[in-house]
């Protein structure tokens, strides 16, 4: 262990949502675990960074110019020595790291599905005609319409419990969110379903927490020991599947890598001019980038 890192505490960086910080206790937490002599005393005060996606919340995603509204000022942090570890989800990160960085290790996956919370308690089916959904993502409008194209997706941005509020209030009929996060805010309960990734794909790197740093810093090897092999080969997959086809967070794509009995496979839907592209095959997990590739070229 580093001299530097015993005589101190890792600075996790994050943003300052409810979220945010949940991720950022969970980071913490695989850390200190990973942390041998040291478990239970590696990490000290959070950073709480303000990003240029939570200063601009009143601005749609799709009138953003760019990449990494989510990362880029909690990426400034370790790049100008405020921080030790950036703790994201993985999900934001840009296709691209900033020079210098990398992410050294990805924490076990948590259930990666999008989930629908209603106002009347229910799932997809259970919406009416024209219900009204709220939701920015292009991905998550594009597979709500080919699922039921008489439902409405409006844009609908903000923290989980900014978005909750709006359900409440009736300003829409029904929300989609990741289930991951509301598991960790402790409203499962409002979840009404969980929707079959196979058909509904998640986002790349949905449900996963990216550890990233500087590039050979002492804070690298406490990240990757608190990082998951499995989890760590299904993220790679699934960015390397958006990089493969010139998508940003823009792109309204989805891909679910996962291990089955020993077998790589992964599922991706990519919405092109209103018809969803979909694709699934299985490969060899020590040769992802044939996987990635071969995939790739069913969706384009």
């Amino acid at each position: 262990m580093s001299p530097a890192i015993e005589a101190a505490t890792l600075r996790l960086a994050t943003r300052g949502s409810a979220l945010a910080r949940a991720q950022a206790a969970l980071a913490a937490a695989a850390i200190e675990r990973a942390g041998g002599p040291l478990a239970g005393k590696l990490v000290g005060d959070l950073v709480i960074v303000r990003t240029g996606g939570d200063r601009h919340q009143a601005t749609p995603i799709d009138e953003m110019d760019g990449q990494g509204w989510f990362t880029a000022e909690i990426e400034r942090a370790l790049l100008e020595g405020a921080a030790d570890i950036a703790v994201h989800a993985a999900k934001d990160l840009p296709t691209e790291l900033a020079p210098g960085l990398e992410v050294a290790g990805v924490l076990e996956r948590a259930d990666p599905r999008d989930a629908l919370v209603s106002a009347s308690g229910g799932g997809v089916d259970a919406l009416p005609d024209g219900a009204v959904v709220g939701s920015s993502s292009a991905r998550r409008a594009a597979l709500l319409h080919d699922l039921r194209p008489d439902l409405r997706c409006v844009p609908m941005r903000g923290n989980v419990d900014t978005r909750l509020g709006k359900l409440d209030a009736g300003q829409v009929d029904a929300l989609l969110l990741a289930a991951a996060g509301l598991d960790r805010l402790g409203l499962s309960d409002r979840i009404g379903e969980r929707l079959d990734p196979r058909a509904f794909v998640p986002a790349p790197a949905q449900g996963a927490i990216a550890l990233e740093v500087l590039t050979g810093s002492a804070a690298s090897a406490y990240a990757a020991a608190a990082g998951d092999a499995t989890t760590d080969l299904e993220v790679r997959t699934e960015r390397a599947l958006l990089r493969a086809l010139g998508g940003g967070c823009l792109l309204p794509f989805g891909a679910w890598a996962r291990l089955e009995d020993g077998v790589l496979v992964l599922s991706a839907a990519l919405a092109v001019d209103g018809v969803v592209r979909r694709a699934e095959l299985g490969g060899d997990p020590g040769h992802t980038a044939e996987l990635v590739a071969r995939v790739a070229s069913l969706l384009q």
